[in-house]
């Protein structure tokens, strides 16, 4: 099975740009986290990518997350559209046939 992607989110400031990949061969869920609220809030925000992803069952997944402070509640509506969007991609919705 090929890698698939889900993107959400801009580098606008307060915002989060995710990407998460599926069928990387991933055990787990790999989170990679850049900017200025990650030495803060490190703990905070793989908590949120963690507990996000559980709700969706995805237990396999490469998550990476570029923040410009954005908020909790952001950061998890970024996540959920991202793998909702990869999960979509795996199924092959929205393709053209």
């Amino acid at each position: 099975m090929s890698t698939v992607c889900g993107q959400a989110g801009t580098l606008e400031s307060c915002d989060a740009l995710v990407m998460v990949l599926l069928d990387t061969g991933t055990l787990g869920v790999s989170v990679a986290l850049d900017g200025p609220s990650v030495s803060a809030f490190e703990e905070a925000m793989r908590n949120a990518v963690a507990e996000t992803l559980s709700a969706l069952k995805i237990v396999d997944a490469s998550v990476t997350v570029s923040e410009r402070g954005a908020l909790d509640c952001t950061l998890r509506a970024r996540v959920e559209t991202a793998a909702r969007r990869a999960l979509a991609a795996r199924e092959g919705i929205g393709e053209r046939r």
